[in-house]
């Protein structure tokens, strides 16, 4: 029962392009039949499809048509198209584009000849030889601290990814609201795949609207809504209203809620559950929280751990490696302390890889980890196991740094400035200054509208809560804090450009001990910073 059968008969479609024209709840097996129809000539077993595409209903129809076809689909965004088009037809693969409005040379628009297609469906021998391990989709990881790369997800690992929803209680007879990216996997996997699985109905909207997002909820009796990195902060700063728990949503799925968002989103919305989960997209592991209890991204137990082994591992911030002992194996962390996520790569839990370079793939496993030949799966994150067995996300490990001889977890500063009441956003990380050893704590910075910085009620508010080493030693004030496709923070352009006022235009401060405020920082100041006439 790979995924061609599961998508053989697709439950219902509510498409929403925008919100304000919803259909009629529609089975969508008749257009995937004349998408199917369309497309088979162009695609054989095993082969690779390109799609291109906004946020939308004929994706979902191309993706199922696709995959019941017997094709292996590349999900990617449409305004990444002229980037790699000369790269899809060097390795023959099959292109199509999904928007009437995009033109590009040699290729045109499927949604018009769809529509003229056969509505009968293709048999089912096109397929019958694809298995479990037969690759499915690939899908392009955040690019968060980098760039992106295309994880290659199986039939197997989909069909894991579609049984979250029904693992939570969902059912053909609620709503999910769905306004993530339909490349990534949260929003194809999990919310697309998982609902058609179990026959539930899908609300589309093109893109995340905070202003809309609870009246399309109330509109259209929405039951469950996804969420990822940035979207549930972002409901929470919408000015508050009077009807803001007037809706049906009784359960919130996704990953990347702070804390302090967790409780400000419950107090405000009402008695929603919220299921936290920990997974990566190319990851052998993954966990769920369940219970609800605020901030924990997952729990564990012994025979999870049977199923799914895994460690937390001691990690050097500096070498950017595990740290081994004296035989060579690495080293686990005590209970409550932050450590290395490393899944073990066994049959039952594989890692599939990434597509291209085998050093890409190479480089996210360890081996001789505990004995001579075993394999892990390097997740890059940094997590915490507390005596009840929950699961903690800390930080990414590109992200956390080293000053002063500790080490600094960007998210618990971050955490620690978010509670200041004019800031609006923030942004922790690491910058290099010329001629000092380490990283060096900085925050961008967005402001609530009509606020300002207020630099000696900042000053002592990480005095009070964090230690010195990591107090953000540079502020840098933005009008946005750039984002990726799926709502998390991109934080390689803020590290790269540093502290030189010469080369950023935004406004920038420092922390000053002696003067107990954050001071206004131009180029004489930069100047002393680096000679070191002025002390970090």
């Amino acid at each position: 029962f790979h995924l061609c059968h599961r998508f053989r008969n697709p439950g219902f479609l509510t498409s929403s392009l925008p919100p304000t024209h919803l259909r009629n709840r529609k089975p969508i097996s008749d257009p995937c039949n004349q998408c199917k129809t369309k497309i088979s000539p162009f695609v054989t077993l095993g082969c690779f499809s390109n799609l291109f595409m906004e946020e939308q209903s004929p994706v979902i129809i191309t993706l199922t048509a696709s995959v019941t076809a017997g094709a292996v689909i590349v999900c990617d965004r449409l305004i990444s198209v002229e980037e790699v088009l000369p790269d899809l037809k060097e390795k023959d693969m099959a292109v199509f584009i999904l928007d009437d409005k995009y033109t590009t040379d040699g290729i045109e628009s499927l949604n018009e000849k769809i529509d003229q297609a056969s509505d009968c469906p293709l048999p089912v021998s096109l397929r019958s030889s694809i298995t479990l391990e037969d690759n499915f989709i690939y899908i392009y990881t955040s690019g968060t601290t980098g760039l992106p790369k295309a994880a290659i997800i199986k039939h197997s690992r989909a069909l894991r990814g579609c049984t979250i929803l029904r693992l939570l209680n969902i059912s053909a007879d609620d709503v999910v609201y769905l306004t993530l990216p339909l490349y990534h996997s949260s929003g194809s996997l999990i919310g697309i795949c998982g609902a058609i699985q179990i026959g539930a109905t899908i609300v589309l909207r093109r893109k995340f609207s905070s202003s809309q997002f609870w009246d399309d909820c109330r509109k259209y009796n929405v039951t469950v809504i996804q969420y990822i990195g940035e979207v549930i902060r972002y409901l929470c700063n919408v000015p508050k209203k009077d009807n803001d728990r007037d809706h049906k949503v009784r359960t919130a799925i996704g990953n990347g809620l702070r804390a302090d968002v967790w409780r400000e989103f419950l107090d405000r919305f009402g008695d929603i559950r919220v299921c936290e989960f920990y997974g990566a997209t190319e990851g052998n592991t993954g966990f769920m929280n369940y219970v609800g209890k605020i901030g924990s991204s997952g729990r564990t137990n012994f025979i999870m751990k049977k199923i799914m082994p895994f460690n937390l591992v001691k990690y050097d911030i500096e070498k950017e490696e595990p740290v081994r002992d004296a035989n060579g194996h690495c080293i686990e962390v005590a209970t409550g302390e932050t450590g290395l996520l490393i899944s073990k790569i066994t049959h039952i839990n594989p890692f599939t890889g990434y597509a291209g370079s085998k050093n890409l793939t190479e480089k996210k496993q360890l081996r001789d980890v505990f004995r001579k030949g075993d394999i892990y799966f390097n997740s890059g994150d940094l997590l915490s196991l507390d005596s009840d067995n929950f699961i903690y996300f800390q930080d990414r490990v590109g992200d956390t740094f080293r000053w002063k001889g500790e080490n600094v977890a960007t998210t618990e500063v971050a955490d620690i400035l978010a509670m200041v009441d004019f800031i609006q956003e923030v942004c922790v990380y690491g910058v290099a200054v010329p001629d000092h050893e380490g990283r060096i704590g900085m925050a961008a910075i967005k402001l609530k509208d009509s606020r300002e910085l207020d630099g000696e009620m900042l000053y002592n508010h990480v005095v009070n809560h964090l230690p010195n080493y990591a107090r953000p030693r540079f502020l840098r004030l933005q009008n946005s804090i750039e984002i990726t496709g799926t709502y998390k923070q991109r934080k390689v352009t803020l590290v790269e450009e540093g502290i030189n006022p010469a080369t950023i235009r935004d406004p920038l401060f420092y922390l000053s001990d002696t003067k107990k405020t954050y001071i206004s920082m131009n180029q004489a100041t930069y100047d002393s910073i680096v000679s070191k006439q002025v002390k970090l």
